[in-house]
């Protein structure tokens, strides 16, 4: 079986230039291109992909060609506002999935996110909130969807799916996806789910809560359940997790709603920090056969999307700072963000992502190796 293409122009054939043909002075993929380089050697704004351009122009033009000369950071503002972010993303994580190579993708987190720097302008616009799917094992972005803020999260969480191939993947969403038709979808695609139960589900919460009452005060006896114990130190902390599954569900009043439902879950949870003990139960519901070890490590690396993605999102790449506030142009330099954290934590080198963005930046062996083009200029 041959090896998909690592030409970035090949998975970028498709996409409508924006701009009216004939009156380009610089081409689509040379844009693109460039601003994928430079975000991955550290910029994070129009003016400063300009900048690399420039700096880097001899070995651009080496894969490149740049008939146009080094594009201004008004014409790469311009053209990011008007490409459309599906079909931009489309091309641009299909690219990555090609570059990266196999992947595992058994477990897909799904969580939203706000860029508080997007809001304000002419239009008096909130921060754009994206609602991003990212494979925790492989470090990869999957997708995204942009709303209008946390509470469109339900509307936006069935359009993502869409977007994926959930065969075979479990797939954890905190409480705002526990929506019976997000259980639907996720079984129907192949997939498995995970739901973090609050109030927004008030009915299945009191169901939930009454049946562990029940289980605990029987001590368990007679219940078919299942039950995992973990203990940590570290940072100053004590931690104490119980992940308990019940497998029992005539107490579920709805439990032919929920598409593929076989268990409801608890965590008991515990940590000791400064001298002081606080607790925090939590609830859960799954369709995965499986034990509460698996549940609960599925439910501990949810967590990647905030610790692995969000994080260097907002820390390393400062996207809470961005000033882009243009709507298509902040997506689309998002999503341009999420593959370059994907391309810079899947380097072996031994780094901060910080540090590899810089030495992508002093290096252009690094910045190629990073872009999976070490053989050649022309992978790009």
């Amino acid at each position: 079986m041959s090896r998909p293409s690592l030409s970035i122009r090949k998975h970028f054939a498709k996409l409508k230039d924006p701009r009216v043909p004939g009156r380009t002075e610089h081409r689509l993929i040379d844009l693109i291109a460039i601003a994928v380089c430079a975000v991955v050697c550290g910029c994070d704004d129009w003016a400063e992909v300009e900048t690399f351009a420039r700096r880097r122009s001899d070995w651009l033009k080496r894969a490149l060609g740049l008939r146009g000369g080094v594009p201004s950071h008004d014409t790469f503002e311009r053209v990011f506002d008007r490409l459309d972010p599906q079909a931009f993303q489309g091309c641009l994580l299909g690219w990555l999935r090609a570059v990266s190579g196999p992947l595992n993708l058994r477990h897909v987190a799904i969580d939203g996110k706000a860029l508080r720097g997007s809001a304000g302008g002419a239009a008096a616009l909130g921060p754009l909130h994206l609602v991003s799917a990212w494979a925790t094992a492989s470090h990869l972005t999957l997708g995204q969807v942009a709303v209008g803020g946390k509470s469109n999260e339900i509307e936006a969480i069935p359009r993502l799916l869409e977007l994926l191939d959930l065969s075979g993947a479990l797939v954890t969403i905190d409480a705002m996806g526990c929506q019976k038709e997000v259980a639907r979808q996720i079984t129907e695609a192949g997939g498995d789910y995970v739901l973090t139960v609050k109030d927004n589900q008030p009915r299945l919460l009191e169901d939930i809560r009454a049946a562990f009452e029940r289980a605990l005060d029987a001590d368990f006896a007679g219940w078919d359940h299942d039950c995992y114990r973990t203990e940590g130190r570290g940072h100053g902390r004590h931690e104490r997790r119980c992940y308990a599954i019940l497998r029992d569900l005539g107490g579920i009043r709805d439990r032919d709603a929920w598409a593929g439902l076989r268990v409801i879950g608890m965590c008991y949870s515990e940590r000791t920090a400064g001298g002081e003990t606080g607790t925090e139960v939590r609830y859960f519901i799954g369709s995965l056969r499986a034990s509460a070890r698996r549940y609960g490590a599925a439910l501990r690396g949810h967590w990647r999307i905030e610790n692995c993605c969000h994080w260097h999102l907002d820390v390393t790449f400062g996207e809470d700072a961005s000033r882009v506030r243009g709507r298509r142009g902040a997506e689309n330099l998002a999503v341009v963000r999420r593959a370059a954290l994907s391309l810079l934590k899947r380097h072996p080198a031994r780094q901060s992502i910080k540090c590899k963005r810089l030495a992508a930046a002093l290096d252009t062996d690094f910045l190629e190796e990073t872009l999976r083009g070490a053989e050649s200029l022309e992978n790009l």
